[in-house]
């Protein structure tokens, strides 16, 4: 047992020693073998870290909408259902903020429920100003069905809320450009031309996927927002969000919800549904099929640069087996066995592709780096696509290898020291 682990050791360091040799030896064919390889991986694993960048950004956003989260609207968010045009959905009524409250007292399944409506405005505090803010008026369960966190002050309370207060919540990044390095909390921000007191101000969350993010917005009470703005009117975009209660699946709560609202609408049983219930799966359904789409778009833009390189480092080999035939027939000649030779070429095609791969890992290292560095967003090389890398490089090296290293291994070693290479 002891002496054939030691000899397949052995034979490990020969074959690894021939193989550095060979590469060392064609520095010049190894360049232009490892090219093909190199720009191969390179495409392939750009592709898939922009993909996986973008859907971690994604999913994150979707996260934040809440899994148990169904969204009343006008509009559905998976297309228009059945047969329905869409001038039948121009005609339904946007919710109302009389809808939360009958919500909230009629659907038992319901844990909370807020409303929600937003417009663009300018916030400015003395001599700083910012236009085309996101004002979004909510109402005060917001802070319990939408995922978010205080980094400085706190959320406004219910009776803030219902009573319609002057008060604010900033986000992160526009607290910092309004304020500069001022503690915002206790301060005043004029919007709509009135003071408003800033209670609190988001922790930063980065981009949102949807443009949902609570870095450039200002939250207020919807009974605030109220006294400036119709909040129930369609440009306004208002919706209610209802979370369920816990062991309550989003079947259940749509299936409630639906009957709920038919019921504040006063629907016949045979109408259909003026309003639409939409939950996040919808998106991530939506989402999962255009990744696919553009990873097997990655996998083809890659895959005939790899191909190339796979037929590259298979001539280079068949190369080095003709060269190295004399060789070949005197390492038979002194009592090296079939697989010997067969392990040594394959292991210098592996080692080739490796080595390509390698490099195209590293470009793509440093362009993610790079792009992180300047542009300030999440982009990364991940553990799992360098993994990827690294397994297509061994496999390609392996598949373009065997052909030339079985034809080695059954060489007569009489005719091959015959060879003059």
């Amino acid at each position: 047992m002891i002496s054939s682990i030691i000899l397949i050791v052995k034979l490990l360091r020969e074959s690894v020693l021939f193989a550095i040799n060979s590469v060392i030896a064609n520095k010049l064919r190894t360049l232009l073998t490892l090219l093909g390889i190199t720009i191969g991986i390179f495409a392939i694993i750009s592709v898939f870290s922009v993909v996986d960048s973008l859907e971690k950004q994604i999913r994150n956003s979707i996260a934040a909408l809440g899994d148990q989260v169904v969204y009343i609207q006008k509009w559905p968010w998976g297309g228009f259902e059945g047969e329905y045009r869409w001038w039948d959905y121009m005609g339904r009524p946007v919710p109302h903020i009389r809808e939360l409250e009958e919500v909230q007292r009629r659907a038992v399944s319901v844990e909370a429920a807020a409303f929600v409506a937003s417009l663009s405005r300018r916030v400015e505090h003395v001599n700083a100003s910012i236009d085309n803010v996101t004002i979004m008026g909510v109402s005060a369960d917001y802070d319990q069905v939408r995922n978010f966190e205080i980094a400085d002050g706190r959320f406004f309370s219910a009776m803030e809320s219902a009573t319609g207060r002057n008060v604010v919540v900033l986000g992160f990044d526009l607290a910092e450009n309004l304020f500069q390095n001022i503690d915002p909390i206790g301060r005043n921000v004029k919007v709509f031309g009135q003071n408003a007191v800033v209670i609190g101000v988001f922790e930063k969350e980065g981009m949102g996927g949807f443009g949902d993010s609570h870095d450039d917005l200002v939250a207020m009470p919807v009974g605030y927002l109220n006294h400036f703005v119709d909040i129930n009117q369609e440009r306004f975009n208002p919706f209610i969000m209802a979370k369920g209660k816990p062991g309550i699946s989003n079947k259940e709560l749509i299936d409630e919800l639906t009957g709920v609202m038919r019921a504040i609408r006063r629907l016949p049983p045979m109408a259909d549904n003026n309003f639409a219930l939409n939950e996040t799966t919808l998106l991530s359904e939506g989402f999962d099929g255009l990744f696919a789409v553009i990873k097997m778009a990655g996998w083809i833009i890659g895959g005939f640069s790899i191909l190339v390189g796979g037929f590259g480092i298979a001539n280079i080999m068949f190369v080095s087996v003709r060269e190295r035939t004399s060789i070949i027939g005197i390492q038979k000649a002194l009592g090296a066995k079939n697989y010997f030779i067969l392990w040594q070429f394959l292991f210098e095609s592996v080692m080739l592709s490796l080595m390509g791969g390698i490099v195209g890992l590293l470009l793509v290292f440093t362009g993610t780096t790079i792009v992180a560095q300047v542009f300030e967003i999440d982009f990364s090389l991940s553990a799992s696509n360098i993994l990827l890398g690294v397994n297509v490089s061994a496999i390609i090296g392996l598949v373009s290898g065997f052909i030339p290293a079985w034809s080695a291994a059954r060489l007569d070693p009489v005719e091959a020291i015959r060879s003059t290479g």
